[in-house]
């Protein structure tokens, strides 16, 4: 990942403006390998503090630590990690599944970050750490009707595929694909193939 590219791109006037977007929502991907996470962490914080010393005021929002603190401000944290050991991974995961719906509850929490009107971009990481009580997918598709007025960079440990006919896949850590059947429609963007 070229962290002087991205902030070429995500600092310029006209991506934080959406100019060329024809009406489509301003929410991108930026992918970058699995194996380089502990980079990518580093490099994506270098990144928010440069451009925040550029004057440009962002929210920077990971999936993971945003839907622990919800448990934990409702008193759920606790007693999930007490019982994890009973509840049996399946269980578990469903349990987890159900309190971070993206439309009912972490979609919500999310735009609550976002009241603040001077915000001129979002950076959400911690896809990976998500998975798989909640799909890259099912964030997108209940990100788009709440999307906001502002660019949203999502930061994925994998692949994105743009093909012609079949369309576009997410590929999470380069490996999972969609069923056959299965092709959502990423209202998304390549960051890759951004071009100012």
């Amino acid at each position: 990942m070229n962290t002087d590219h991205l902030f070429d791109i995500l600092s310029h006037t006209d991506f934080l403006a959406m100019k060329g977007l024809a009406n489509e929502v301003p929410i991108f991907i930026q992918t970058y390998e699995p194996e380089t996470e502990a980079e990518t962490k580093r490099q994506v914080g270098h990144l928010s503090n440069r451009l925040r010393t550029s004057g440009i005021s962002l929210a920077e929002v990971n999936l993971f630590d945003l839907i622990l603190d919800q448990l934990a401000e409702e008193n759920r944290l606790d007693r999930i990690v007490e019982r994890e050991a009973t509840l049996g991974k399946q269980k578990l995961l469903e349990l987890l599944a159900n309190l971070s719906d993206p439309k009912t509850r972490l979609i919500p929490r999310l735009v609550d970050k976002f009241k603040n009107d001077e915000v001129q971009l979002t950076l959400l990481t911690g896809i990976g750490s998500v998975f798989p009580f909640l799909r890259t997918h099912t964030v997108l598709e209940s990100l788009q009707p709440a999307m906001m007025h502002h660019p949203v960079i999502m930061f994925f440990p994998g692949e994105y595929i743009q093909e012609g006919v079949t369309g576009s896949q997410l590929r999470l850590f380069g490996t999972l694909a969609n069923p056959p059947l299965y092709r959502p429609y990423y209202r998304a963007f390549n960051l890759e193939h951004y071009r100012i």
